[in-house]
Order: C-alpha cells, then structure tokens, then sequence
C-alpha cells in the first residue's frame, strides 16, 4: 500500500527533531547503496581537470551562485 506523499510528509514532520534527522540519515544512506560506477567517476575527475584548466589559463572565470541564477533566468525568460 502507497502513502499518498502528502500524508507521508505531514507524519514526517510532526516528528520530533532528533527523529526526522535519524530518518534522513537514512535516506541519504540510501542513495549511497547504488552501485559505484568507476568510469563514471574517472570521467568527473577528467571533467573537474579541464574545468581547473580552463580557469588557471584564464579562459574561464568562476563565477558565483547568485550569477548563475541570474543568467540561467535571463535565458529563460
């Protein structure tokens, strides 16, 4: 039988602190149970080395989060 999500969420909620965080302890180590990939994470390490690259050559430039949103914004509008 499924919960219906809000149902769900409200009985999470009304939870006492220390047992919601005892639950999301849980589900995060949940996501840590699918399986780990190596190429998947070679390719990352290759990608970070390009974009650190890319940086220190000066043909990128970081950029902060509040930026980004705000471009990723003007775009969509």
């Amino acid at each position: 039988m499924t919960i219906p999500m809000e149902v769900l969420t409200a009985e999470v909620l009304a939870l006492p602190p220390d047992e919601r965080s005892r639950l999301l302890d849980r589900l995060l180590a949940s996501f840590d149970a699918e399986p780990f990939d190596p190429a998947w994470e070679q390719e990352w390490a290759t990608e970070i080395d390009r974009r650190e690259a890319a940086i220190e050559s000066g043909q990128a430039t970081w950029l902060s989060g509040e930026e980004v949103v705000t471009r990723l914004r003007a775009r969509l509008a």
